[in-house]
């Protein structure tokens, strides 16, 4: 099939891979992401529960995206981003966003050496392959901002010199949802650069069970042998960049991103709910995360459960609620689960 790109203005030639093919790349992704089961198996060494989230970070790290982690004090939260690092053979900072801290304590800045009468880059704690911005909503915005850049250009900027940041990098920002006293909402444009938000609960009884065996004592092991290497996810990235996506699945999330701007469909009752819809960088990041999840589950090619099992975390930031929803008690969740059973499924 043949189609003809107005942006470019020249001709693609796009092919539909054959049954052989798919299953050719399936036997590869299985073997491939081999080395994700055996890290999720020493993090879960250390971590009771949080199964999402620990995929959601497979998610991320897979995708090429940066995570928003949203819950309550104690839930685990940093071991689980420490314990990743950990797993990994990369580098590992942990920041503390406070109202004092400044851009520069995040990027570096450029330092006077009397001893050559030269200024020299100090890089910051920015430059490391995992970072976890603990608490990012505790500081302003132009601290917020200095993120920005480094996440989406994956670069920094001191002075007049650009430095690129390794390979891979990863930003996975906390906040608590219920202090928001002495805190700093994100700006819509750094919340769009989360290509998930994930939502933390409470352990069931059975886990908090077992966190109270495992960790009731004055210290406990949270060491995780590490167990894949950089050059794993760099071959992982480039087999998820392969998965197959058939048309039906691209028009299906398609149309899923494209009721959140006209709700209208759904009901009229429904529209007033929705203040803003999703821009087209959440169909981006929609499908490499359904292409992600297909990698993790072996398969060389996306079903609509792939899509629909991501849509809650790529959306529920990126979805207005208006007034009215919040007078009703409508959230952003609700909205993505009526709109899921509003488009049809392939």
């Amino acid at each position: 099939m043949t189609t003809f790109n107005q942006t470019e203005g020249i001709n693609q030639t796009m092919t539909t891979p054959s049954h052989t093919d798919i299953q050719s790349l399936s036997e590869e992704v299985k073997l491939a992401s081999d080395p994700f089961t055996k890290l999720k198996d020493a993090m879960q060494s250390v971590i009771v529960g949080q199964d999402e989230l620990l995929h959601r970070m497979f998610i991320g790290l897979l995708a090429n995206g940066h995570l928003l982690i949203e819950g309550v004090p104690g839930l685990a939260k940093t071991l689980a981003v420490s314990s990743l690092a950990k797993g990994l053979d990369t580098t590992f900072q942990r920041l503390q966003f406070t109202p004092d801290l400044l851009p520069a304590d995040l990027t570096g800045t450029m330092m006077y050496r009397q001893d050559s009468g030269e200024f020299v880059v100090n890089k910051g704690p920015i430059f490391a392959s995992i970072i976890l911005a603990d608490e990012i909503n505790r500081a302003p915005a132009k601290v917020q901002s200095a993120l920005l850049e480094a996440m989406q250009e994956r670069q920094v900027t001191i002075g007049s010199d650009t430095f690129k940041l390794p390979d891979p990098f990863l930003v996975l920002a906390t906040q608590n949802p219920i202090e928001q006293e002495g805190t700093y909402p994100l700006p819509e444009a750094q919340v769009d650069r989360f290509m998930l938000k994930v939502l933390v609960g409470y352990p069931s009884h059975d886990e908090e069970r077992e966190i109270l065996n495992r960790m009731a004592k004055t210290s406990s092991n949270t060491d995780v042998d590490c167990v894949m290497h950089a050059e794993s996810i760099a071959h992982a990235r480039k087999l998820v960049d392969q998965i197959y996506v058939d048309d039906n699945i691209a028009d299906y999330i398609v149309n899923i991103v494209q009721t959140t701007r006209t709700p209208e469909q759904v009901s009229e009752d429904f529209a007033v709910f929705v203040e803003n819809g999703a821009s087209p960088r959440a169909t981006l990041a929609l499908t490499l995360c359904a292409k992600a999840n297909a990698f993790l589950e072996g398969r060389g090619y996306v079903i609509p459960q792939d899509v629909k099992d991501l849509a809650h975390d790529v959306l529920r930031h990126r979805i207005s609620t208006s007034y009215e929803a919040e007078a009703e008690g409508v959230t952003a969740d609700n909205i993505i689960s009526s709109i899921l059973n509003f488009v049809k499924v392939p």
